[in-house]
């Protein structure tokens, strides 16, 4: 598992985030100095994200992989969209969902708002005549809500100082439109479930669970609840709407629930301090998420855990010898603990039984090659990078390790060209162009490198 900073800007979810009822104030601070989120990158549960999310996005005419969910590094429960192509879903949110329903519902009701252009009813609103009154109400509230979240009063005093000048009037008309979106994105969610034949009991109980704190002020409110107001009247529609279906009933297979505990104890060996996983996942427990849960958490001991955490790796393929995400754990504990050369076998493993479709994997395999400094390691690196870097641009982490590899194979063209690519991913696109210009001059003209540094010099940023 690995954390990322993406390029989506902090001004934008601020702006885009609030009339669709999906923004929060999850900003850690070096995050926010880098304008980006922080998000969490994991093969296993990305790809269950994806088994969740994908016939529910064809069902809103969104079609096969063009929406993606993106898993963002925030204990809240929250979920949100700041654009057509992304539902960003707090780890909260996969933790505190007992059930694959729960997050499919949620998935659901944001798929509402992207398929009903909520977000580009606020750019539309934010257009007409008192575009300035209305920007500064929006960036009030956003930084109250950000500094209530990350508990920085400053933050939050400035906010309510904007909101003070504020235009009342304004702000009816937005919380109106908002309460009517949020409903529309109930109703067509809900339209998609029926559509793939689950139930919408997940999405609400989501919404009963928050419904309580209408009467909360914002700082003692959860960010789910500040950001998807529950009316009186909108639940009970909801709840009729649910209750009538001819899937009510239906529940999760036993195979996907089994998955999403998984998840949840991977999430919580990873995130949660040690204690907290073992007392949650006791020795007694010997079901396959608490072993698994077991195993990470005693990792994060430090050195005094590592040979405990092995010996739960190991317990665990020697079980289940084919699940590729067991011998991607023990290739972890190894590489994190100092000792690459023995990762890259439990590494290569789990990237065979990807059947080599892991760019995740091969990231951490290729970086494990690579810290063993032995050249005979360097060809294959750089291969499962620029595989990489293909198939995942906007992993950046892929782009420094190939620039590395080629650094240090004497290819300084090519790593600068690599060091672009990742800055430019990452959204520093004045310095990606520098770096770029400096590949271009040491590549053949015309060549496929030199037309992808080309292509970033000439770059022109939208207004």
């Amino acid at each position: 598992m690995t954390t990322s900073q993406s390029k989506f800007s902090f001004r934008t979810l601020l702006v885009v985030g609030l009339v669709a009822g999906i923004f929060a104030g999850l900003w850690p601070a070096g995050s926010a100095r880098a304008q980006g989120l922080p998000l969490i990158r994991d093969t296993e549960i990305e790809l269950l994200l994806n088994d969740y999310s994908q016939s529910i996005f064809r069902a809103a005419g969104l079609g096969t992989g063009r929406v993606t969910v993106r898993i963002v590094n925030n204990e809240a429960f929250n979920a949100f969209v700041i654009d057509g192509r992304n539902v960003f879903m707090h780890t909260g949110t996969l933790m505190q969902s007992n059930t694959p329903n729960e997050v499919i519902g949620v998935i659901a009701h944001e798929a509402g708002h992207i398929s009903g252009g909520h977000m580009a009813a606020l750019r539309a609103r934010i257009a007409k005549d008192q575009t300035r009154a209305l920007l500064i109400q929006l960036l009030g509230i956003g930084a109250m809500i950000g500094g209530a979240a990350s508990g920085n009063q400053e933050v939050g005093s400035a906010g309510q100082g904007v909101m003070m000048g504020g235009n009342e009037l304004i702000m009816r008309g937005l919380t109106a439109e908002r309460r009517s979106q949020e409903s529309a994105a109930d109703q067509a969610g809900l339209k998609f479930l029926d559509a793939t034949q689950q139930s919408g009991l997940g999405m609400l109980s989501t919404f009963e669970r928050f419904a309580g704190q209408e009467l909360f002020s914002d700082a003692h409110r959860d960010a789910f609840a500040r950001t998807h107001p529950v009316a009186t009247d909108r639940l009970a529609r909801l709840r009729q709407l649910v209750e009538t279906s001819p899937y009510y009933k239906n529940k999760d297979s036993p195979e996907l629930q089994l998955r999403h505990d998984m998840m949840r104890a991977k999430l919580s060996g990873y995130m949660e301090p040690p204690s907290i996983v073992f007392n949650r996942y006791p020795a007694s427990d010997t079901s396959l998420p608490a072993r698994y849960a077991r195993a990470i958490a005693s990792f994060r001991l430090g050195a005094g855990g590592l040979d405990q955490a092995l010996a739960g790796a190991d317990s665990l393929i020697r079980d289940y010898p084919t699940n590729p995400y067991f011998w991607e754990i023990k290739g972890d504990f190894l590489q994190k603990a100092g000792r690459p050369k023995e990762a890259i076998a439990p590494l290569r493993k789990s990237l065979q039984l990807h059947k080599g479709d892991a760019p995740l994997v091969g990231v951490q395999l290729a970086q494990s090659l690579l810290q063993t400094k032995e050249p005979q390691f360097s060809d294959e690196a750089i291969n499962l990078l620029r595989k990489a870097v293909q198939r995942e641009p906007y992993t950046t982490t892929a782009a420094k390790t190939l620039a590395q590899a080629y650094y240090d194979k004497g290819l300084l063209p090519q790593s600068e060209l690599a060091r672009a690519q990742g800055l430019f991913y990452f959204g520093a696109v004045k310095q990606a162009q520098e770096f770029a210009k400096r590949a271009q001059g040491g590549l053949q003209p015309g060549s496929p490198d030199w037309v992808k540094a080309d292509d970033i010099i000439n770059y022109k940023p939208q207004t």
